[in-house]
């Protein structure tokens, strides 16, 4: 096997160094003594780091992270429950208008986030579920079904008939072939779709400032948002907050990747 050449391993880790240098930056800043903030210029390492920034996430933070929990696992399996159902008709069952239904999709991936919010806010008003978690549950799985059922349609077209044709002889119907058959196989697309439905609502702004702003229980994102604004000085505490609500994300990609990688090219090569 050709070796690379050197300089694109270095062009490499360059620009790697680049992009994650705002990270470090995130780090280095929650780490540095608050007196230490208007240091010019700023030292790169924390030569006396303190965790007051880390403290106050903790009092002030934690119930902003289990609401993002919540909202996390239940856009998961809200998004699940739905996505993969409908790529297995779309994929095996073949319905008429599956096609104008994909495409239809497929635009809805296009949609602004904003947009659907104000339709959002009209409907949810009206429901009286306004500034509720169920509320922001629901919106936020509206992002994540068409991606789910884009990505569980391409790998579960790469099923082949033949194994459900088997099942089907030994008498199993449509729910338990899905249920016992295509559900197993489809292990990979199935972490993919989990762990972007929870990034996304994890990350999501504009659902939880116009649909939950008002809300008792709110996600982190609102909580950093109104920790800035009321602590505009304590970067130290700001960042220690943006630090602890990317390591779940951090920790999911890691932990994933394996899957996420097989899941999303799932589909893509064909014999």
């Amino acid at each position: 096997m050709k070796r690379r050449p050197w300089w694109i391993t270095l062009v490499g880790v360059i620009l790697t160094a680049i992009m994650l240098f705002p990270v470090y930056w995130m780090v280095n800043v929650s780490l540095t003594p608050q007196s230490d903030m208007r240091k010019s210029p700023p030292d790169l390492f924390p030569l006396t780091p303190t965790f007051e920034g880390y403290e106050k996430v903790l009092s002030d933070q934690l119930p902003f992270l289990g609401t993002s929990f919540v909202i996390g696992i239940g856009t998961v399996i809200l998004t699940l429950a739905l996505s993969a159902p409908a790529a297995f008709a779309l994929a095996k069952l073949r319905p008429r208008g599956g096609n104008a239904l994909s495409f239809a999709l497929l635009i809805a991936q296009m949609i602004p986030g904003i947009i659907m919010a104000m339709g959002f806010y009209a409907i949810y008003l009206n429901l009286g579920i306004l500034n509720t978690i169920p509320g922001l549950i629901l919106a936020d799985s509206t992002i994540a079904v068409p991606f789910g059922v884009l990505i569980f349609t391409a790998f579960m077209r790469g099923i082949p008939d033949e194994l459900l044709a088997a099942a089907r002889i030994d008498g199993a119907g449509t729910w338990r072939t899905f249920r016992s058959i295509v559900l197993p196989v489809s292990r990979n697309s199935m972490v993919t779709v989990a762990l972007f439905a929870f990034l996304w609502s994890w990350s999501d702004f504009i659902f939880a400032s116009t649909l939950n702003s008002g809300g008792k229980l709110q996600p982190i994102t609102i909580g950093i948002y109104r920790y800035i604004g009321n602590n505009n000085q304590e970067w130290n505490a700001i960042m220690a907050t943006a630090v602890v609500a990317s390591i779940p994300a951090a920790v999911l990609l890691i932990l994933a990747q394996r899957y996420v990688a097989a899941g999303v090219t799932a589909g893509a090569v064909k014999d």
